[in-house]
């Protein structure tokens, strides 16, 4: 995927990078470099035409930085002081942000408190780079997949009815379409674990209910996770969006693959941009009414052709608790959404009510 016709080419491995300078690439431009150790590439590098390439985070010998900005090219080094990867080429696996035994020494803990007290313009440089690449690699990891949503409240504890709800509305969900979450506990935990697990869902929900909650040992509830992942055979693809934002709430273990933004702003929108075949509203709270309006503002706006399902459980919740339906009702009447815009009382309702409205979507 050279630079021609706008596209561009992404180079991580010095084995990528050696194989397409010997097979003759005289141009990098479109070229993104990302990562490598370049002191012994210099003189082959600047062999080629530099012009329109980039060069992130590599390590040059003395002088060749300079070189290849004289020859065209532009290169951002490495940001020192910081615990991510701002020119990450890949979404984050759930033991890359659990790297270490005890919790505060993992890359998730290190990152967040890094977020609160990095101050610095390079800090914030960094940052705003970093959620760039993620949101990249995000794109080209839902590109060609029927994405679902589900969206609820991060307080649902294991052992609870609804943690079970939830669970096994990931579970039914993912046999046939990628199910997407905000990517923390409560029921987006259960969500993407009901998703994973590809049969004794009773049995994982049985080991899990023994942490009911992070609180007040997120290492504690991360190994019960842990412990489920690695006696599950044949666990499915899913996908979780969390943000540094929310500090307090760790990310689970359950989606394979995590998309962690430092900015929750651009996080919540493109959460609900992936899911094109719906999405799931459980009970929740605040966030999960900011969500469903949210969404509905996309749909509100949207040709039919674009307007994905939206499907809140919980007659009760949404009527009398948190009232989102009846306004939510109000602004679907008479638009393309209104077809696509549905309320029941359960998870059953809910699968069978996504399945025939994107079943255009994931048929």
């Amino acid at each position: 995927m050279l630079h021609s016709q706008g596209r561009v080419l992404d180079v991580t491995t010095l084995a990528d990078l050696d194989r397409r300078l010997a097979a003759g690439a005289r141009s990098l431009a479109g070229w993104r470099v990302v990562g490598l150790d370049l002191t012994a590439r210099g003189p082959d590098l600047l062999r080629c035409s530099l012009a329109q390439s980039l060069f992130l985070g590599c390590e040059f010998a003395d002088g060749d930085d300079d070189a290849v900005r004289r020859a065209g090219g532009v290169v951002l080094p490495q940001i020192p002081g910081i615990p991510v990867d701002p020119y990450r080429s890949s979404l984050y696996s759930p033991t890359d942000l659990y790297d270490a035994p005890d919790y505060p020494d993992t890359l998730d803990a290190r990152a967040y408190a890094w977020s609160r007290s990095g101050t610095r313009s390079e800090d914030t440089l960094a940052r705003a780079l970093h959620d760039h690449h993620v949101d990249d690699a995000l794109a080209a990891w839902v590109a060609g997949r029927d994405v679902v949503g589900v969206m609820g409240g991060h307080a649902v504890e294991r052992g609870s009815r609804a943690y079970a709800d939830a669970a096994r509305l990931g579970h039914t969900l993912g046999s046939r379409l990628t199910v997407a979450t905000g990517g923390g506990p409560g029921a987006m935990e259960a969500a993407n674990l009901g998703a994973f697990v590809p049969d004794d869902l009773e049995a994982a929900l049985d080991v899990l209910a023994r942490v009911p909650s992070f609180r007040p040992d997120i290492g504690a509830w991360v190994r019960a996770a842990f412990d489920v992942v690695e006696t599950t055979a044949g666990g499915r693809e899913s996908l979780g969006i969390p943000t540094w934002h929310y500090g307090h709430e760790p990310p689970n273990p359950f989606a394979t693959a995590i998309a962690k933004f430092f900015r929750n702003a651009p996080r919540e929108a493109v959460l609900l941009e992936v899911c094109n075949a719906g999405i799931v509203f459980l009970p929740g709270a605040g966030g999960t009414v900011q969500e469903i309006f949210q969404d509905a503002c996309e749909n509100y706006y949207a040709d039919e052709s674009a307007v994905a399902p939206m499907v809140l459980v919980g007659r009760h919740h949404w009527t009398e608790e948190l009232p989102a339906w009846p306004l939510l009702q109000a602004l679907a009447r008479g638009r393309a959404m209104e077809p696509s815009v549905h309320l029941v009382d359960t998870v059953d309702e809910a699968v069978e009510m996504v399945g025939a409205l994107s079943s255009r979507v994931g048929g």
